[in-house]
């Protein structure tokens, strides 16, 4: 296991919150996350859903926010990502390909899955962390599962987290878990409304004392 995984796991039970945004505009990413920062959350993905990602991943990374890229599909997409200074990759299901290049490029990628196959083959991919989606549609009760055969396994929640639920999932087992629109809702990115985000984030990392 290399230590950016290892890392990367370490890291993630000490602030587990990870901002997932999908915006039609971020009008200045730097911003975004010192919002995100300043109400508890350390950790932003921002996705290749939003048009000209990389500029943005690549302002925050120079201003040393925790940045990452999310639903990374190709092994250029990855490259972009991580040539743009994104810290980790996401991925919304298995794609081998994005696990070759973070490998070496040493960087950790927490890979999407939902079965428990699927979370096998994401651990042989390299996986830091393995993202569970949608989580909500199968509940926290499901991660308590897959810890059966799968004892001490990093498991992230992703879809339909919200801080109203976000707790349960850390107590039946999630690693960390993803604050979507929840957090930073599209129209509230695209705003810059970034008091009303600070705001959202305090509420949602409060909700999991």
């Amino acid at each position: 296991m290399g230590t950016e995984v290892t890392d990367l796991r370490a890291a993630l039970t000490a602030q587990p919150v990870i901002a997932v945004v999908r915006a039609p505009e971020i009008p200045d990413a730097v911003a975004l996350c010192e919002a995100l920062a300043e109400g508890g959350i350390a950790w932003t993905e921002l996705t290749f859903t939003t048009p000209d990602v990389t500029r943005h991943v690549a302002a925050a990374a120079k201003a040393g926010c925790r940045i990452g890229v999310g639903t990374v599909l190709t092994a250029a997409q990855a490259r972009e990502g991580i040539d743009a200074g994104a810290g980790f990759l996401v991925t919304p299901g298995l794609r081998p390909a994005v696990a070759a290049v973070a490998r070496e490029a040493e960087i950790p990628v927490v890979m999407g899955a939902l079965t428990p196959s699927e979370v096998a083959d994401a651990l042989d991919l390299g996986a830091a962390a393995v993202k569970i989606f949608p989580a909500k549609a199968f509940g926290p009760g499901y991660f308590k599962d897959l810890h059966g055969p799968y004892p001490g396994i990093p498991l992230v929640a992703s879809g339909g987290v919200n801080a109203t639920n976000a707790r349960a999932f850390l107590d039946h087992g999630a690693l960390a878990v993803c604050a979507g629109t929840d957090v930073v809702p599209p129209q509230t990115v695209a705003a810059g409304d970034w008091a009303e985000i600070t705001r959202r984030a305090k509420a949602f990392v409060a909700s999991l004392d």
